[in-house]
């Protein structure tokens, strides 16, 4: 027996029905007897070995907001993800585009609400020289993308092109700026030269290829994996290259930069001691940690023609942000318990094997209800640490890992993922509330994970939103949620889900995967229950009883 299982079944007794027992005074053979009894009725009561999916969520005063920065996206100069992704060029096509943009892929990533963008690495960012982007395209040289297939790359999509585009998605730019090969003048020059609004050598040449007014870009990370592809430094060094690029990032206005360190690979914690310990804190804005969910690097297994065992070490692996953020941010908590610098998670997704007849360096996979869980998960886990995580980018926008978006000449569809993403945009910016949870357990061969996950937010409105995973691949799962300090005008959801795991949209099937009403859920004095699908993510939401509706 579990003592969690004990105390649902007491507090499960009917309203009114007390026992009120002077322990003190109870002499030990009757305990004893009062024991054996309860013991007896618990073994007896049908059901009672399974755990219970238990949420409390505390609606009362809350205080954290959830940043929208944690939807951000990802878009590197890696296979079809800028070419032929977001951008088309702006003659020879018969794709309706906007200076090049792709305008389907506009509206679409409008809709999802993204609150920044990440560019242009990545990898690709430590190889990047901003000048080779600017100016007129046919004079622009080209160079090759040592990291991603080796193809050419012509420079024709670059600054200008990329923060335009931003105003066109009504987004806030990140730009990732060159520490592994370029120079301290040459990131100043960029910051210079896209913010400062008076006149300069970097604002007259702003001026001269087009664009008067500064784009005032506000993110900006220093260098890129710099444990990896972004320099193989150790952390030491990098602390001190920070120090030194980021003495120099000025755009001259009062307003301030937000800079951002880059951070650890997945469990490298002594990174981020290192980089707490060793960067003044008034240097330093954000924290970066990149996490795939990836089986094995060596073997990563299809996108698409998986089995429940590949399906479970996933989730396994995409669960493990849990504790990479947990830990990461206890490190963070020592150096800044005011909780000011910000742990960025600015590459995160599922990883697998390329489509058969792809280009293994374009990194193109299909997207399924799988991925749709990673989302799910963990937006969660993130939505539950605001406090300390601000900022996040999946990785990548449009035609390489974990997309929301793929595209095939004129053709676009929308991927689970990206409806897991549109259903959670009600979080961006609305107040935390606290939850616990209790829940059943997923076994595979043994191996058990957690079947629910969950997070709650309310609106400034006073409308409650809910969003619930069961990564369950067999099993729905029933979840009894209490409320407290709210009342509610009632109840509606969404859902996502699909008959099988595998299961995902195509050009010739675009909305096999798609969001449905949800209607399995009530509420009544304060208690939520629903039924949720095996492999299904909801989101509810309800309205307090004084919301505007």
């Amino acid at each position: 027996m579990q003592i969690s299982n004990f105390k649902l079944f007491v507090l499960s007794y009917p309203k009114g029905f007390n026992i009120k027992l002077p322990l003190k005074k109870i002499r030990i053979p009757i305990t004893r007897i009062i024991l054996l009894i309860v013991l007896s009725s618990l073994f007896a009561f049908s059901g009672f070995s399974q755990k219970s999916n238990i949420i409390t969520i505390q609606a009362d005063n809350p205080k954290i907001i959830i940043s929208k920065h944690i939807y951000g996206h990802f878009a590197e100069h890696l296979g079809r993800c800028i070419y032929g992704g977001f951008y088309v060029g702006e003659s020879d096509t018969k794709i309706p585009n906007i200076n090049g943009v792709r305008k389907d892929v506009i509206d679409a990533l409008k809709k999802l609400k993204i609150p920044n963008l990440r560019w242009p690495g990545g990898c690709f960012a430590d190889t990047y020289h901003w000048k080779d982007g600017i100016g007129p395209k046919a004079k622009r040289p080209t160079i090759v993308n040592q990291w991603w297939g080796g193809i050419t790359e012509d420079n024709s999509f670059g600054t200008h092109d990329f923060l335009n585009m931003c105003e066109l998605l009504e987004t806030e730019p990140y730009l990732s700026g060159n520490v592994g090969s370029g120079t301290v003048q040459e990131l100043a020059d960029w910051v210079q030269y896209t913010n400062f609004q008076g006149e300069s050598p970097m604002s007259k040449l702003r001026a001269e290829n087009g664009k008067q007014t500064s784009w005032k870009v506000k993110f900006w990370g220093v260098g890129n994996e710099a444990w990896g592809c972004g320099g193989n430094m150790k952390a030491e060094y990098y602390a001190n290259i920070y120090r030194q690029y980021a003495t120099f990032m000025s755009d001259g206005t009062s307003g301030k930069l937000f800079k951002i360190a880059s951070g650890a690979n997945s469990s490298d914690y002594n990174w981020t001691e290192v980089l707490m310990r060793d960067i003044p804190h008034q240097m330093l804005d954000g924290v970066a940690l990149h996490h795939y969910s990836v089986i094995d690097w060596n073997n990563k297994s299809s996108a698409v023609e998986f089995a429940e065992e590949h399906y479970f070490k996933t989730m396994q692996v995409a669960l493990k942000m849990e504790e990479l953020v947990s830990r990461h941010s206890s490190i963070m908590d020592r150096y800044d318990p005011g909780k000011k610098i910000a742990l960025v998670v600015d590459e995160w997704g599922g990883w697998y094997n390329v489509e058969k007849g792809t280009n293994p360096g374009f990194l193109y996979q299909q997207n399924t209800m799988r991925d749709a869980m990673i989302a799910g998960v963990t937006l969660n886990i993130f939505n539950n640490h605001a406090d300390r995580v601000r900022m996040a980018n999946l990785a990548q926008t449009i035609n390489v890992l974990q997309s929301v978006i793929l595209t095939d000449k004129e053709k676009m569809i929308l991927t689970p993922t990206y409806h897991v993403m549109e259903m959670y945009n009600v979080h961006q910016d609305a107040k935390l509330l606290p939850l616990t949870i209790t829940s059943e357990t997923y076994t595979f061969n043994k191996e058990q994970l957690p079947a629910v996950s969950a997070s709650a937010s309310v609106t400034n409105t006073g409308v409650t939103h809910v969003s619930l995973v069961n990564i369950d691949a067999n099993k729905t799962q029933e979840i009894v949620i209490h409320l407290y300090g709210s009342n509610y005008n009632g109840v509606t959801g969404k859902i996502l889900n699909s008959e099988k795991l595998n299961d995902h949209n195509t050009f010739e099937n675009p909305s096999k995967v798609n969001v449905k009403p949800f209607k399995d859920a009530k509420i009544e004095n304060g208690i939520l229950t629903v039924k949720v699908p095996a492999f299904s993510v909801v989101v509810l939401e309800l309205p307090a009883v004084n919301a505007p509706r």
